[in-house]
Formats: C-alpha cells, structure tokens, sequence
C-alpha cells in the first residue's frame, strides 16, 4: 500500500479550549482517542452523566403522555433515603406540587435503588364524576372516556422529560380501584448507553466503496469506519436502515444521507432506499407532528436525492420516473403549504421535528403548519430549481419557465421575509396566531442551505461569519430554550455539521472550515461511532434519544472526503466537477481509488491545500478545465496539485446561551397580567402584531374597550428576546367576532363521546359540507374551526385530515386538523388560521375533500368538526 503524507510539522490540525485534534489523535481533557499502527482505534472518554447521582430527584406526572399536571419547569422534589435498597415515596397528589423537607441535600444516591411511588388522582376522578371532564394545567378538558392513564416523567434514567414519548413501563396503576395509583421502578442502575465502546477494529470487508490513502491517520481510520458502518447499515432487502437503532427507510434521513455522500459510495442501494418511500406517484411524509404532512412538509428533502441520484447515474428512466413523482408533490405541495400572503411554505422546521424542542410549548400543531420556516423554505426552493432543471432535459417547456417563476418568487420571499439584517444571517421561523412574528434565533441547517442554494447570494460570507457556532460544533438553533433536555435544542447534529462545512467551503472560510471539521472528527474519534447527536454544552453523546451509526452522519463522514477534500460536484452536463478545499493545517497527500462511476473507474490524487487548483491532470494530460466527463468506460486517474493558497475569513465561535423563559399571560377584569420571568429586564407588549408599550416593573396592563389580539415577549440584559406568549384574543365590543355551526349536512356521528354538536368528517361521510353566513360588515376576516381528531397520537402517525375551504365557489385554503390524541375525540382544538376579505351579506361557505387533500395514511382522514368563528382585523 502506497501512503500519502501531510505536511504538517506539528501535526496539528485544530486547537481550541475544549479539544485539539491532530493527525492520529482527538484530545478533550483527560480523554484521548487514539489511531494505532494496525489501523484500529482506542478512546477513554467517559460521558459526564456517570458522575454520582445526588439523592433529590424530580418527578412529574402526566395524564395521556402529556405535560399537563404543573406549571412548566415545576416538579416534584423528592428525596431518596432507601433502606435495603427500597424507598417508598409519600403519596403525591396530582396538581400539587411535593417538595421534600431536604430537598437539595448535598448527598450521593446509592446504585440500584427499587423506587416505589404512589400517586393521589382521587381529584381528578371527583371531577369527572361531578363535571363531566378534569380540566388540566393547560385548560384542556379530558373525559373519563379520554382518561388512556397517568405516566411518570422524572430527572433519572429510565425516566425523562419527553411527555409524548413517556413509554408504558412508566405508567402507574390502580389495582384496587382506590384511585391511588402506584408504580415500582428501578433508578440509578448501569445503563451501558452511557458508555462508549473502549475499541474500534475493522472487521467487515469494505472493498466494495471508493478506497481512501493517506497518511493522515485519524482521516484514515474515521473514513473506513464509516465505510464499515455504511456496510452495517445496509439491510438484506437492498436498503438503508436508519441507524443502529432505527430500522427502516425514513425520508428525510435518507434524502439528506444520499446527498451527502451515500448516493456516491453505494448509488445503487441509495436508489432502492428512495424507492420505498413513494406512495401514489408522490413522496411520502413519514409519520411525525399530528400525524405528520402537512404539519411536517419537508417531503421534497427527497427531491433534492434523487436530483443526486441522476447526476450520477445519468439514467433517464430514472429522471423519467422522478419527474412525475416530484411534479405530483410539488403541485399538492403548492395548494396545501403554500401561504399566498408571504409566498412562502408553511410546515414544521426540517428535521427538527420534536416540538417542544425547538418551539414554544403554546404552540400546538396547527400553529407549527401555520408556520414558516427557514430550513423547509430553502427545500423547497432547492426543488423547484430541480424541477425546473429536470423540465428542461426532458423537453417540459412549460415546467421549465413554471418551476422556474416559482422558484425566483420563493427566493425573493425568503430574502424579503426571513432575512436578518441586524444580526446578519437568516430568522429561524415566523410564527403566531393572527398576527405573526419572527423569532430571531439561528437554524443552522437553512443557513447552510441559503448559501449552498445560491439564495443568500452576496450575503453568504455575512451568513457564514455571523452564525453563531460553539467550540463543540455549530448548534441547531442559537440561542437554546431553557429547561429542555438536549436533543434539537441545545444539541449539535453531525450530518447538520457537514452541510454547513460544505458551505463554508463554498464561501471559502478557511477558519470556519478548520473549526467545523475538527468538530465533526472530535465527536466521530471520542465516540469510536458516528452519533445521531450530541449535546452542544458539552460534546457529550447522552441526549435525549441518541443512535450509534446514524445513517445520515455516516454520511456525514464520507461527504468530507468526496465532497470538501476532492471537492467532487456532479452535474447534468454529465460530468464530473472537482473544486477540493483544504484548509492550512489539514494539508496532504490524499488518494481515492475504486471509485466506480457509471462504466468508469476512477482513482483521484489531491496533494496541498488552499481552494485553487494549481494543475489538474487527466492520465498524464494537463486540463485547464477541472472536471472529467462521465460518458464512456474505462479507468482514470486524475491528479489535482492544489495552489497552497491562504483563504481567510473569520467565525462567530460564541459561548452556548439559553434565552429566557417564555411569558405565561391571561385576561382578568380587563387587565392583562403576566408572571414575571427570571432574568427579564423588560416587556414588551404587543396588540394586533404592533408593539403597544413596554415595562420593565410591571407585569399587568389595563385595557382598552376595543378587541385585539395580545401578546407579550421577555426581553433579556443584552436585548436578546423570549418567545412571544401565547396570543390571547380578547373581545369587549360584541362586534366583530362570529360564531356559527348551522351546517347542511349528515348529522349522524358514528364516534362515541363525541362532543355535543359536532359533525363527522371522513372519506365516507360529508365529503361536502355546505352553508350559509351573513357578514354584518365589510372587513378583513380571521376564519377557523373548532375540530377534535382522535385518530392517533398528538406526536407521530399519519392522520392529519385536512379538508378544502370554499368561499362564494372560490377555493380559498385548506383546512388543516392534526391529530390530538389517539381515540381522544372529546380533545377540542383549532384549526389554522384564514385571511379572507368578506364584502357585507351573505355568503356561500363549503368545505370540500379533494385529491390534493389525501394525507399519508390515505385511508383514515378523518376529524370531527364543531363551531366557524370568524374574528374581524
């Protein structure tokens, strides 16, 4: 075997104050992670979480999987004192918050310790008994038919603070009927996910993927050991699983994998993967908020994959194929996501799909569809250049200008509505109730993606050197939410990682460039795994949920070789493009070989750094173009001598931050009132979206005699702001605000408990409903529904029904109503908001199913529809 050496005396790559990374070794502390001679690999870390556990623990409990029992950030305190291994807890009573006497006590729980909690609910049952419902911490109303059981969350593994995702073996019981619930569990036992394996050693054959030499000992060893885990992921039906722990095919993971470098080391099984997730010629939304699309609507991630397939493949069938599948969801896409108002697409931020993580706890899924993203914005933008593209090789000449429009008028709208100028690089979301609102935060992810994408344009390096980055790695959203547990929130995301240092390359950031790749190897080298996630305080892998060999930073992995060290870029020309860039202190000798490309097997030899090529040679010819054609067969060596030259630019490598907290406000007597929040040193309120008047020790407002919507934003020592709380309407004039459920329809409801006046919809029943309504004044209308859909969970599945709204025989907008909880049909919520403007009289109301209408389930969308309120602007 022939090395290829880097020329770095010091060897050396990265230093900062958490870690320094050199060609055969990570060092974090007094944790080393370690090449030796054979290849393998060595690492002593220990995550933090193993240090001693103290005897207060916090519990909290939940009815349904849902945080709905005290006031956020609010637990029970208990103190563990156990005798022969047992302690048994007082009864707590639910909605009244336990504290124990020594609470905080400075001493260590001991290991193994049998917990026996017993649970007072005879409140809640008393409730259902005399109301007819409980009504929770939220104000929801749960029934004695919704009542599924009472789970425990807690600060102690097994337990967590994930409410939607609380699991059965928390779950308390009631044997005797006493309406004392009980449970037993074991707490502070070894759990060998807080550990990392001691070794790596290369024991699967991996010949079958582009070969990598160099003398770089830690690049070497991390490429094959993502090159193994590409073959430890492979399933025997010609798939991709997920990760070690997730099996099957998911969309977005695979699309984003394909893309960064799987659709080149295994193009074949890349392609089959993409296969599974189609469903009636249109891509599939896995399952997810509210029963997913359209409250998650980043399906077109796979667009952007299948693009990559293409080009590397140059089969036309397959162009053929995907064509009609994208046109298909960008055209449902366009009816149902699309807002006409801002020209942007509604959903669920790309990826980060955990709502409490990277949204305030208000905000429902319908109120998450409404949104507009930064990230899932740019996917779709991204798609429509695809679209247009693929019209074009095809002949499409109507697609091509069509898709093309679209896409110019998305990247206009993202740049008019979502950019930063203050801080300089792109607004997170837009968000609200009638009236909307941009959160000022980062989203790492659609940063990256606004410089890939050619959306940010002149402003790329702004973006690049004004996103916040810690020394850990760029988190996905800056600043974190407070009192969540590490996952999108206050975590960092490898394949999140890798597309921002593809950026960064584009933007040719040399510091920038060095920085985000140390981060991704660190992490990669102490964890002897390439992790799903990993905790942007700390660089600990003990998250929330957490996988080794994730599909997508596998991926992660081998896209710093293709991708930023060969700088490979293929395009529909049907060649292939090199552009490698290679900071200073990562430079070397470098060969790909057994890269097999169409009929052509390519080996490929980098020497230098910089991000010019000084001489680019095609079997023994000097080229002055840098890029080979893929037509044809036969073998090819290219061999790249980089220009050595120095490229600059800076970061904004920052300290992790947690904004504050958001407000909790409500109505009484005609004044608005607010908890004050810890570390606030002003408010800001705000009536009808317009900032109406700022305190700084006050946490009430009297109001005035007109209605509006209300909301109020903590703001913090150095400016930067809360999330707004939750819009509250308050209506003292008797005008303006409408009511009505007077509909033509089939009144017969077949779901038992359902409340009083409501009707059925499925795709069996009122595939039509019709009615009438009198405007008593001209104006500009908020219009939605009251709606309960108990068809499966608030968190995951495949049910979100939407309907079609017409006014006057207009189509107008869809009608969105997610998922609530499963079989809980009695669980009133909201749909989306509707601007409409309504002339005085009477008008002609309906709600419709149409095609575009079909959700991911296909046969299930169905939802039980109550009052149209109408609120006039």
């Amino acid at each position: 075997m022939i090395l290829y050496s880097c020329n770095n005396p010091m060897n050396i790559h990265h230093v900062n104050k958490n870690f320094t990374v050199y060609n055969n070794k990570v060092v974090q502390g007094d944790f080393i992670a370690e090449v030796h001679p054979d290849g393998s690999m060595t690492s002593n870390y220990m995550s933090p979480v193993n240090i001693p556990q103290k005897r207060t623990i916090e519990l909290k409990f939940s009815i349904n999987q849902k945080d709905n029992e005290l006031p956020f950030a609010t637990n029970h305190q208990i103190v563990v004192k156990p005798e022969n291994g047992i302690y048994n807890t007082p009864i707590i009573e639910f909605g009244n918050q336990h504290i124990d006497e020594q609470a905080g006590i400075d001493e260590t729980l001991e290991s193994n310790i049998t917990l026996n909690v017993k649970l007072d609910l005879r409140k809640v049952f008393k409730a259902f008994d005399e109301k007819g419902y409980y009504e929770d911490i939220n104000h929801d109303k749960i029934t004695q038919k919704d009542f599924k059981g009472v789970f425990m969350a807690g600060n102690i593994a097994p337990l967590n603070f994930d409410f939607e995702n609380l699991g059965e073996n928390v779950q308390l019981k009631d044997e005797d009927g006493d309406h004392i619930y009980e449970l037993s569990i074991n707490i502070n036992t070894f759990d060998e996910n807080k550990f990392v394996k001691p070794e790596w050693k290369l024991t699967k054959d991996i010949s079958q993927y582009p070969q990598l030499k160099t003398d770089n000992e830690l690049i070497q060893a991390l490429y094959n050991m993502a090159l193994e885990e590409t073959k430890l992921l492979s399933e025997d039906d010609g798939t991709f699983r997920t990760g070690a722990k997730w099996a099957g095919v998911w969309t977005r993971d695979v699309s984003y994998a394909t893309v960064l470098g799987l659709g080149i080391a295994d193009t074949q099984r890349a392609r089959h993967s993409l296969l599974k997730k189609i469903k009636r010629d249109r891509i599939i939304q896995d399952t997810g908020s509210g029963g997913a699309w359209p409250v998650s609507s980043d399906r077109t991630t796979w667009a952007l994959a299948a693009w990559e397939i293409y080009l590397i493949s140059g089969d036309e069938l397959w162009l053929d194929y995907c064509y009609k599948v994208i046109k298909n969801t960008v055209e449902d896409d366009r009816i149902i996501v699309f807002d006409n108002n801002s020209h942007l697409y509604k959903g669920e931020s790309s990826f980060l799909d955990w709502r409490i993580q990277t949204y305030p706890r208000w905000m429902d899924n319908t109120d998450i569809y409404s949104s507009l993203n930064l990230g899932t914005n740019l996917v779709h933008y991204q798609t429509l250049r695809i679209l247009s593209q693929m019209a074009k090789l095809l002949n499409q000449k109507e697609d091509i200008s069509k898709y093309s429009n679209w896409a110019n008028e998305l990247k206009t709208a993202i740049n008019t509505n979502l950019w930063n100028q203050e801080k300089g690089y792109y607004n997170q979301y837009i968000y609200g109730r009638n009236y909307k609102f941009s959160s000022p935060k980062s989203e790492s992810l659609g940063e990256a993606f606004s410089v890939l994408y050619d959306v940010a344009d002149e402003k790329s390096n702004t973006v690049i050197e004004n996103t916040p980055t810690l020394t850990w790695g760029i988190p996905c959203v800056y600043p974190q939410i407070p009192g969540i547990q590490p996952y999108h929130n206050n975590g960092i995301w490898p394949f999140v990682q890798t597309f921002w240092n593809l950026a960064v390359s584009k933007a040719g950031n040399n510091n920038a460039l060095e920085q985000g790749i140390s981060s991704f190897y660190r992490a990669a080298a102490m964890f002897l795994t390439n992790k799903e996630n990993m905790v942007a305080d700390n660089g600990d892998f003990m998250t929330a949920l957490n996988s080794d060999r994730q599909l997508w930073s596998v991926a992660g992995n081998l896209g710093h070789i293709y991708k930023i060290f060969f700088g490979m870029n293929f395009k529909p020309d049907h060649k292939l493009y090199f552009n490698p860039v290679i900071p200073n202190s990562y430079q070397c000798k470098m060969e790909l070989s057994n890269l097999k490309i169409r009929d052509k097997e390519f080996t490929i030899k980098v020497n230098g750094y910089g991000n010019k090529i000084q001489s680019f040679t095609v079997n023994g010819e000097k080229q002055t173009e840098h890029s080979v054609s893929l037509l044809g067969e036969g073998k090819v060596i290219i061999e790249i001598e980089m220009a050595n030259n120095d490229f600059y630019g800076s970061t904004n490598v920052v300290a992790n931050k947690f904004h504050i907290a958001t407000p909790q406000a409500a109505i009484k007597n005609q004044e608005l009132l607010w908890d004050s929040v810890q570390n606030a040193v002003k408010y800001e309120v705000y009536k009808n979206g317009k900032l109406l008047t700022t305190t700084t020790d006050v946490t009430k407002i009297n109001l005035d005699e007109t209605n509006g919507e209300y909301t109020i934003r903590a703001i913090d020592i150095v400016g930067d702001p809360s999330f707004i709380s939750e819009p509250i309407y308050y209506k003292p004039q008797s005008g303006g605000y409408l009511s009505f459920n007077k509909y033509k329809c089939n009144k017969t409801v077949s779901i038992a408990g359902a409340p009083a006046g409501m009707i059925e919809l499925s795709k069996q029943k009122n595939l039509d409903v019709e009615w009438n309504i009198n405007i008593p004044e001209e104006g500009t209308y908020i219009l939605f529904f009251e709606y309960t859909n108990g068809s499966g969970p608030w968190n995951t599945d495949n049910k979100c029904a939407n309907r079609t709204l017409w006014i006057n025989d207009q189509k107008t907008a869809p009608v969105i109503m997610p998922q609530r909880g499963t079989n809980e049909w009695a669980n009133l919520g909201e749909t989306n908001r509707i601007k409409t403007q309504l002339p005085k009289g009477t008008h002609h109301f309906k709600l419709t199913f149409e095609p575009e209408n079909e959700n991911m389930n296909v046969d299930t969308n169905s939802a039980l529809l109550g009052k149209m309120k109408l609120i006039k602007l």
